[in-house]
């Protein structure tokens, strides 16, 4: 049975997975970016919790990170469109079905990458904060 962390990362990603954009999770990068992007989910640091007693409880801000990357002419278009697209995403459910207290992702900071022989890559790391309780940090 997977974990409450498990289970919260991967209705993450099954929300990533419904853009157009091809989503993977903890994947390197692969050589050729589809015309609709590519989304990489990476699982991040659940940092340090804030505990409750009575009822015990560990209350986490878990940083996940989505890579987001286009390629081609109209990159600067095609970012746009995939990092709104991500934003309605999670703004559809910012509870991911009851997992978490609220989800949140934070503003890209976009760069242009140079490819050797093709067009530029255009890419960001957008961090996701991650809001849930647990009644035990292993569970």
């Amino acid at each position: 049975m997977p974990t409450s962390r498990e289970t919260i990362l991967a209705a993450l990603y099954a929300r990533l997975s419904v853009l157009p954009a091809i989503a993977l999770r903890g994947e390197v990068l692969p050589e050729r970016v589809s015309a609709d992007g590519m989304l990489i989910l990476r699982d991040g640091e659940p940092g340090e919790p804030e505990v409750t007693l009575s009822p015990l409880r560990y209350h986490y801000q878990h940083r996940a990170e989505i890579e987001a990357v286009v390629q081609g002419v109209e990159r600067d278009a095609a970012f746009d469109t995939l990092t709104s697209g991500i934003g309605a995403a999670l703004a559809a459910d910012r509870t991911l079905g009851g997992l978490c207290d609220w989800v949140e992702a934070e503003a890209p900071r976009p760069v242009d990458m140079p490819v050797e022989g093709a067009t530029c890559l255009k890419a960001a790391i957008i961090p996701v904060v991650l809001h849930y309780s647990l009644a035990d940090p292993l569970s």
